[in-house]
């Protein structure tokens, strides 16, 4: 079924220039690619001193400014029709009180900047990118594909960003409410292309292929690729509900499986180590506590949240993604593939 002939009865009309925030991320940057090729007007909110490789020879707009300075969101929002609220503090740091209080700052009071600033503006719609970890599980099976109206269930070792996530989505409601117009395009764990960091999983791509990954704890997440995301962010501008969210995924992968397909394209056998999540869940917690004293400035990569979300492998329910927008995900292989295509243009990896 193809998009067009798929599209419910909301339609947020293609007019007018688009706001992206967080465009030199990875989400963001695709985004902006997205709608550059479906012949868009953009502008993007830059964050000073920002890594703008993502944006580098784009035909962009840019905007200086950090979304936690109310006077500049105002700026990047005027004029604009709609806005694509991407930008977000994604952190592993260990959890000292400085580090929340700069990803409350960023994912919280920076959405509600854009949202007031939106509502005091000519603004259609706002589009927030969400966060899996913001949609609630069944505790008593949370392998069990987890829809969006499921309630956020707070009594587990989550990362100070998922519950900002949450108080995000909050702030939108709320903005709802008062008259603004917002959906919510949630997002699961992503590959794909213009990863400049990289990305935490950019990360565990870019070692896989230098042969220099020897171990990871078992499990798995849904996974999305950065087309699809782009894509779904796109159909819940135009015909996603008022004050509805979306999850936006492609398919649910171990990240053994997820490695496999990695080394069939570029020609490693997958000969990762699986180690005892018992065990590693101990050692987590050993070291998160010895690392958020001796180096809480430092990201992590082995978190006691880290171990509890491999081990739940949660999956996500798209089904309200195809129903209400027409949504239908690609492949995971074919992400994969723009992945590294990606990372080896730029010489992140060997080919």
């Amino acid at each position: 079924m193809s998009e067009s002939s798929s599209a419910r009865d909301v339609v947020i009309p293609r007019e007018g220039k688009v706001l992206v925030t967080g465009g030199t991320g990875h989400v963001g940057a695709n985004l902006v690619h997205r709608l550059l090729d479906d012949g868009e007007a953009v502008r993007c909110l830059v964050e000073p001193g920002a890594n703008d490789a993502a944006l580098e020879g784009l035909d962009v707009e840019r905007v200086e400014g950090d979304v936690r300075d109310a006077d500049a969101v105002a700026r990047a929002v005027d004029g604009c029709r709609r806005v694509f609220h991407v930008a977000a503090k994604v952190s592993t740091h260990s959890p000292g009180a400085a580090n929340k209080r700069e990803i409350w700052d960023i994912n919280v009071l920076g959405t509600k900047n854009v949202l007031d600033a939106a509502a005091r503006s000519d603004v259609a719609r706002v589009c927030l990118t969400g966060s899996f970890a913001a949609v609630g599980f069944d505790p008593d099976a949370p392998h069990a594909p987890s829809q969006e109206d499921q309630p956020f269930f707070p009594f587990v070792d989550w990362h100070a960003y998922a519950y900002t996530k949450v108080l995000a989505e909050l702030e939108a409601l709320r903005a709802t409410v008062r008259g603004l117009d917002t959906v919510v395009a949630t997002s699961t764990g992503v590959v794909g292309p213009y990863d400049y960091l990289p990305s935490r999983m950019g990360r565990v791509l870019c070692e896989f292929a230098a042969g220099k990954l020897k171990a990871l704890i078992p499990g798995g997440i849904d996974f999305v690729t950065a087309q699809d995301l782009a894509r779904g962010h796109v159909l819940a501008m135009t015909h996603g509900r008022r004050g509805e969210k979306y999850t936006i995924s492609t398919e649910f992968s171990s990240l053994s499986g997820l490695l496999d397909i990695f080394g069939e394209i570029c020609g490693r056998p997958n000969r990762v180590r699986m180690l005892n999540p018992a065990v590693m869940d101990r050692v987590a917690r050993l070291y998160y506590g010895v690392a958020s004293q001796l180096a809480p400035n430092t990201p992590q990569r082995l978190t006691p949240t880290a171990v509890m979300l491999l081990q739940m492998n949660r999956q996500a329910d798209i089904s309200k993604a195809r129903r209400e927008l027409g949504y239908e995900p690609t492949s995971l292989r074919e992400g994969l593939e723009e992945t590294y295509a990606f990372l080896v243009g730029e010489g992140m990896i060997e080919a």
